[in-house]
């Protein structure tokens, strides 16, 4: 008999994972399933504890004190971070290691889509950046010191997320790195403004996409091919946060951010913000480089059943993020004494928009208590959050975590609407507390 593990039996099927490990049959209220009180002492003997709000509790939902990795691996520069591929290298950082205001170079997550360039040995000053395209009227090749030299330097602290971020959670699976809440990061930038650069080199009245091409290399091999070159529209790219960047929090770049030189436009996929920066593109069309076509990065025009299959030209690119938030204090699997309040805190973003309210749950999203929410450092920075929770008896509890915008789209409980490649999964964050008496 094939062993699987617990979340492959779930991917499967939610409700027969339910009844294989628990006992437990699923009743369905308001098209939510509710477990009955035949599988909770299953389920809460391998928890240790009971259930105090067992009964709101979704069937088919992996408990959160199951459904983490301890597992961390090794990589220069990087701390506690847990890999996902190593060609090309991809790595996600635990929520608890994501609690600093602005996050450390160490613990950034990586996305790579090629080869990364050797830069050990490079002048970072000679660095060459090409602006050209179709609607650049002089087009220019400046270096990285001329940059420097000739425009004004701006500091912001800016969130930078991958548009699989939470790709895990989607059933039936999405292909592509099974990032689950880690692939998001909130450093501090140094750079010059994109739009000042744009400008220097005449752009004309017909751009509609700004892109970029970089310095790494395809994974086959093969130099004729990209690994990726994506853009975003003029009004995306000439925003006061779209940066040309050359330092992470009042240093240069690590080599796996884009040493020496990178684009940065925030609150949109980290795709859009090339790394190792060769050339700038003002396009008079949407840019149709590497990974901007087909279903990279898109989603469909209209919401769709789960696996269904979506044809290219029912796919639209993603633009704005959607609003999240993250627990990042304390670890999932913490375990308290009943009696003592528990002190929250963690961030929440919403890609171009503003967090407007933030609250957190124990029991299971059937009622919500209000956290104290701060205004970012600056347009496109993460937001922190702070409160207090108190528990009623001792057993097994979830955090939940949510986030509304200031326009009202909240984080859905469990899982947005299904996609063919694993976007824009913003579902409530949710920690597992164990509380003793």
């Amino acid at each position: 008999m094939k062993n699987r593990g617990l979340h492959e039996l779930y991917a499967e099927n939610p409700e027969l994972a339910d009844e294989l490990i628990w006992g437990r049959e699923v009743e369905t209220v308001s098209r939510r399933g509710f477990m009955k009180s035949g599988g909770l002492a299953a389920m809460a003997a391998v928890i240790g504890a009971s259930i105090p709000f067992a009964r709101y509790m979704p069937g088919g939902l992996i408990p959160a004190a199951l459904a983490q990795s301890n597992e961390a691996f090794s990589i220069p520069g990087k701390s506690g971070l847990i890999i996902l591929n190593d060609r090309p290298l991809n790595a996600e950082t635990p929520a608890h290691l994501l609690d600093d205001p602005v996050t450390p170079a160490s613990r950034v997550f990586v996305r790579n889509n090629g080869v990364p360039p050797s830069t050990w040995d490079i002048d970072p000053l000679d660095w060459r950046i090409t602006v050209e395209g179709e609607a650049c009227g002089q087009p220019k090749v400046m270096t990285l010191g001329e940059i420097q030299t000739r425009f004004k330097h701006h500091t912001l602290q800016l969130q930078i997320e991958c548009g699989g971020n939470g790709r895990s959670e989607f059933n039936p699976p999405a292909k592509g790195n099974q990032w689950s809440t880690g692939a998001i990061a909130c450093p501090e930038w140094t750079g010059v403004r994109l739009r000042d650069v744009l400008e220097d080199c005449g752009m004309t009245d017909d751009a509609v996409y700004v892109a970029y091409e970089a310095a790494d290399s395809h994974l086959s091999g093969d130099p004729t091919k990209q690994p990726i070159s994506r853009g975003v529209p003029v009004h995306k790219a000439v925003e006061d946060e779209s940066l040309i960047v050359w330092a992470m929090n009042g240093e240069p770049l690590p080599e796996l951010h884009g040493y020496p030189v990178r684009m940065l436009c925030a609150g949109w996929p980290a795709s859009v913000s090339g790394k190792w920066l060769t050339h700038i593109l003002l396009r008079d069309r949407v840019h149709d480089g590497e990974k901007m076509t087909g279903q990279s990065y898109r989603m469909p025009c209209e919401p769709v059943p789960p696996g269904a299959a979506v044809a290219d030209e029912n796919m639209c690119i993603i633009e704005s993020m959607p609003v999240r938030s993250l627990i990042t204090y304390p670890k999932s699997g913490i375990e308290v004494s009943l009696g003592k309040p528990l002190d929250l805190r963690g961030h929440a973003w919403a890609g171009d928009s503003l967090v407007k309210a933030m609250v957190t749950s124990i029991d299971f999203g059937a009622s919500w208590q209000k956290a104290k929410l701060r205004k970012p450092v600056n347009r496109l920075a993460w937001q922190h959050w702070t409160t207090s929770v108190e528990f009623p008896e001792a057993g097994y509890y979830e955090i939940w975590a949510r986030a509304e915008d200031d326009a009202g789209r909240s984080q859905p409980m469990v899982l947005p609407g299904w996609n063919p490649r694993g976007y824009l999964n913003n579902a409530c964050h949710r920690i597992a507390v164990m509380v003793t008496a």
